[in-house]
């Protein structure tokens, strides 16, 4: 393996985990509010927290969305997001290690979640959504393409 696949694999694999520690922070986040009697006040609070207005409009509309969720769906959230950020910590280590196991589970992981963000994109669509779809592609076509090579240079 030479030193520019290194340094691709690396990068991937900091990309996995970085997604893995948002979404533990999102499901600490959701079991916190499923305790909470008012999940409005304490995201009100969080956001005022971090120097976002919590008057604007965007912030109001979150809110109010958030103040009529039942308890189980934050729950449910919570869980969720520990099952993917175990996903991507399992993916980027992997990577990080240099593991071939890493490559092809981030590889099929990566590439089955696609469908998952092309309909999240069709439902809201924002360019944050699109830059995060592009990059997982980019993921899967250079692993897919490195482990065939790897592969070829094996027989």
């Amino acid at each position: 393996m030479n030193k520019r696949d290194k340094g691709l694999l690396r990068l991937i694999a900091i990309f996995k985990l970085l997604k893995a520690i948002t979404l533990v922070a999102v499901g600490l986040g959701a079991l916190h509010l499923l305790h909470d009697n008012n999940a409005a006040d304490a995201m009100t609070h969080l956001a005022a927290r971090f120097g976002i207005n919590p008057g604007g409009r965007y912030v109001d509309h979150a809110l109010a969305k958030i103040a009529k969720l039942p308890s189980k769906d934050f729950r449910d959230l919570g869980i969720g997001s520990f099952v993917y950020a175990a996903l991507f910590l399992t993916e980027g280590l992997g990577l990080w290690l240099m593991k071939p196991w890493g490559e092809w589970f981030t590889s099929i992981i990566t590439a089955s979640l696609i469908p998952l963000e092309i309909f999240e994109i069709y439902r809201h669509p924002t360019i944050a959504k699109g830059i995060v779809l592009l990059l997982n592609l980019a993921i899967v076509v250079y692993l897919v393409v490195r482990i065939h090579k790897e592969h070829n240079e094996a027989d």
